[in-house]
């Protein structure tokens, strides 16, 4: 008998009244507030704002989302416009289907605009972020178990995935796969935390570190892409995503070199955010004016030489030695 250790849940909605609530969704959701968070800690650290990268991310999700979704639908265009398919289903999201390549390329677009916006250095951005998407890809792979998908070839290994679902065709599908989604997890896990490391160790700049997680991330969905057995689109032996990640792979790889010759080191703290740089500026011009010593001279006081009667000038001054008089004894 077959046992396995990681059940799969008997359902991936919740209903509150007639209102759903999806786990992918909030996968995702989950996985872009901590993105944010840890790429706002990160964007301060190299002197940015606090709410930069949250700006940006305004921009770069939306447009992530869309080109995600645009990337699945016309790599697996026969899910959606084959004959007896329904091509509506294309815009049902919430049942999963989000391409991580258009997501990036897409969010790219919409961190531009939002960069730009706000005078910052994309590259900058993107280092700061890079991390945080390596760990929002961790969280949002869970939503692929709870919607029993995109899971790898059959085994006996004890962490299998316990697999009962119908599939829209009515076809009933069970059995003890290979959890790719808990590989890919992981492996996103692993890549965050070297990503980190690394910017730590080599003071990463000017896109590197972002190129260091795309360089990272390829080979592990290469092999969890080799491991599924779900339906795709294959060229001389290999799966579309396959290609593509060797492709994404060797792009980075010649960015990472080029990039640390023709612009080592990193970016100035004080030129990547504007915005913050002025806002320390003024910061410290109000402190340094509150900090100024006070003159407690009185208004009306007069020295000796305040005085235009040679007079007033010698009873000004005779009365000043005298108190300095006073003061000594």
């Amino acid at each position: 008998m077959d046992l396995a250790y990681i059940p799969s849940p008997s359902r991936g909605v919740l209903y509150l009244g007639p209102i759903p609530l999806r786990a992918y969704a909030f996968c995702i959701i989950i996985g872009v507030v901590v993105a944010v968070w840890l790429g706002s800690k990160r964007w301060v650290a190299r002197g940015g704002g606090r709410h930069t990268v949250g700006d940006i991310a305004v921009w770069a999700v939306p447009f992530g989302l869309v080109g995600g979704r645009l990337y699945h639908v016309i790599t697996d265009n026969q899910l959606y416009f084959r004959e007896g398919k329904h091509p509506l289903d294309a815009l049902k999201i919430w049942e999963g289907g989000l391409g991580i390549w258009g997501a990036i390329a897409f969010g790219a677009v919409g961190a531009w605009i939002g960069a730009r916006r706000r005078g910052v250095p994309l590259p900058a951005w993107a280092d700061a972020l890079a991390p945080g998407i390596a760990l929002a890809q961790a969280i949002g792979r869970w939503g692929n178990w709870f919607n029993q998908e995109l899971y790898g070839k059959p085994t006996t290994l004890p962490w299998g995935l316990k697999i009962d679902k119908t599939l829209p065709n009515g076809d009933v599908v069970t059995g003890i796969y290979h959890p790719t989604f808990l590989y890919e997890s992981l492996w996103c896990v692993l890549v965050a935390v070297l990503v980190i490391w690394a910017d730590k160790r080599f003071t990463l700049g000017h896109g590197r570190a972002f190129a260091l997680y795309v360089a990272l991330y390829t080979p592990g969905r290469f092999w969890t892409e080799w491991l599924r057995i779900d339906e795709a689109h294959r060229f001389f032996g290999l799966r579309l995503n396959d290609w593509v990640a060797i492709l994404v792979f060797i792009g980075a790889v010649v960015y990472l070199v080029l990039s640390a010759r023709l612009r080592p080191g990193r970016e100035d703290p004080d030129e990547i955010d504007p915005q913050a740089t002025r806002e320390r500026a003024e910061a410290a011009a109000a402190a340094g004016a509150g900090d100024a010593p006070a003159d407690d001279t009185p208004k009306d006081a007069k020295g000796p030489e305040d005085v235009k009667d040679p007079k007033d000038a010698k009873n000004v001054q005779a009365a000043k030695a005298a108190n300095d008089s006073e003061k000594s004894s």
